[in-house]
């Protein structure tokens, strides 16, 4: 292997492993917004304390779509 193709396995690597911490987080902040309206249930704060978590659970969905169309996992 020569050291472009080095260059290229490490950064795809790092592209890899940043897609499975985006996996990652997003099923813990899933599973945090569920949490959080089972605890909070029929109070309007459950939405307001929810709101951010959803805005980056959203942010991580995109992020996660590029990297699926780069290594073809949809």
């Amino acid at each position: 292997m020569g050291p472009s193709e080095d260059e290229s396995s490490t950064s795809e690597n790092f592209e890899f492993n940043n897609y499975k911490s985006l996996v990652s987080a997003e099923v813990e902040l899933i599973q945090r917004v569920l949490e959080i309206r089972q605890n909070f249930l029929n109070s309007p704060d459950s939405e307001r304390i929810v709101e951010p978590i959803l805005q980056r659970i959203s942010k991580i969905r995109s992020e996660k779509l590029i990297l699926e169309k780069k290594f073809n996992l949809i």
